[in-house]
């Protein structure tokens, strides 16, 4: 194929291209953020505002989305807490503090965590501690603890549960193998 036949490019392409209604890429920006995951309203603001989307526009938008239900803070802050709590096993304080990242407001939060049963949060520390405790058995037990303790601190657990799981646990292992 010889390149130096074909037609040389417009001088200003830009001036061929029709400029883009705002509305519509703004709307193209909301659909392709919501085809992965859920987002807050917060976060697609956040979105539309970095791609210079008017404010105006912006907000219509966001309200249009929100009265059809494609945006759903509340829906998205029990979803969140559900797969963090189970997958990472999180407490509720440091579900709270990725929520209000997120921009979900304190009323919804506190909602979505008290949806959850009371022993959630203390299953998914213990299960945690479980998974954990693979890879620190063979260390000597208050170097174990801390580690352990420190795992579940950075997940949120208050250091009262945090000590109660990972004795309970510890002892457990003890019983079942023998080994102090």
């Amino acid at each position: 194929m010889d390149l130096s036949s074909s037609a040389p490019p417009p001088e200003d392409l830009a001036a061929t291209v029709a400029p883009a209604d705002p509305e519509s890429v703004a709307r193209k920006i909301l659909l392709d953020q919501l085809t992965g995951r859920a987002r807050t309203r917060h976060e697609l603001a956040g979105k539309l505002a970095a791609r210079n989307v008017p404010t105006d526009i912006a907000t219509t938008l966001l309200d249009r989305f929100e009265d059809v239900g494609l945006i759903d803070d509340a829906a998205f802050a029990r979803q969140w807490v559900e797969q963090r709590r189970e997958g990472r096993g999180l407490a509720g304080r440091a579900l709270s503090a990725e929520l209000r990242r997120k921009g979900v407001p304190d009323e919804v939060i506190r909602e979505a965590l008290d949806e959850q049963e009371p022993d959630a949060e203390i299953e998914a520390a213990r299960v945690a501690v479980r998974r954990k405790l693979r890879s620190v058995q063979r260390l000597d037990r208050d170097v174990a603890t801390r580690r352990l303790v420190g795992m579940l601190a950075r997940k949120g657990h208050s250091p009262g549960v945090a000590y109660r799981l990972v004795r309970e646990e510890l002892q457990i292992v003890e019983d079942e193998t023998g080994i102090e």
